[in-house]
């Protein structure tokens, strides 16, 4: 894993061992992912859930967002999200939360720019994350929320006041993004 673009182009990241159940996104999709938000992030509020190693806020740090607030119910992985950030220069722009989400989306402050959500294979509460999300009042005026998830999950279109508005197709996996 490394980073794409920005600032920190080329830093590999460090990986969790085999044994953790962490589960990268792999960097086409995160590339892809990056092309679609890029004109977003300048200065951009970006709140990673679900973190895992961190790679994709620190890509948005890296490509100019102001902020990453990344969100991992596992200790072990925010330990590693900070190793990431001092690793490739950007800790002074990151925050890390040990919450589960989606009931603990209350406790995040502040607003976003863009939501990226990356859930366990297992997670099955897409919904809920969405719905959470705007009553909770994460998603800033015009901001999107992203969500990485399998083919397979049931992934609505319309949530409350959000509705799908691109889906990209990666293999097996999907990008759904939503304002």
């Amino acid at each position: 894993m490394r980073i794409i673009a920005g600032q920190a182009k080329g830093r590999r990241l460090l990986s969790p061992p085999a044994d953790w159940p962490i589960r990268p996104t792999l960097d086409r999709i995160r590339e892809s992912l990056f092309n679609i938000v890029t004109p977003r992030l300048e200065g951009a509020r970006f709140l990673d859930c679900f973190a895992g190693t961190g790679a994709n806020g620190i890509e948005a740090l890296s490509r100019g967002a102001s902020q990453a607030v990344f969100v991992d119910s596992d200790a072990r992985a925010l330990r590693l999200v900070r190793e990431n950030l001092t690793h490739t220069g950007l800790a002074g722009g990151g925050m890390c939360f040990k919450l589960t989400l989606p009931q603990d989306l209350g406790r995040i402050p502040g607003r976003f720019d863009i939501i990226f959500a990356d859930p366990p294979y297992e997670f099955a509460e897409y919904e809920a994350l969405l719905y959470g999300i705007q009553e909770c009042g994460l998603l800033a005026d015009q901001g999107w929320v992203v969500l990485e998830h399998h083919r397979r999950h049931a992934i609505p279109a319309h949530c409350g006041g959000l509705s799908r508005h691109r889906q990209s197709r990666y293999g097996e996996k999907r990008l759904s993004f939503y304002a």
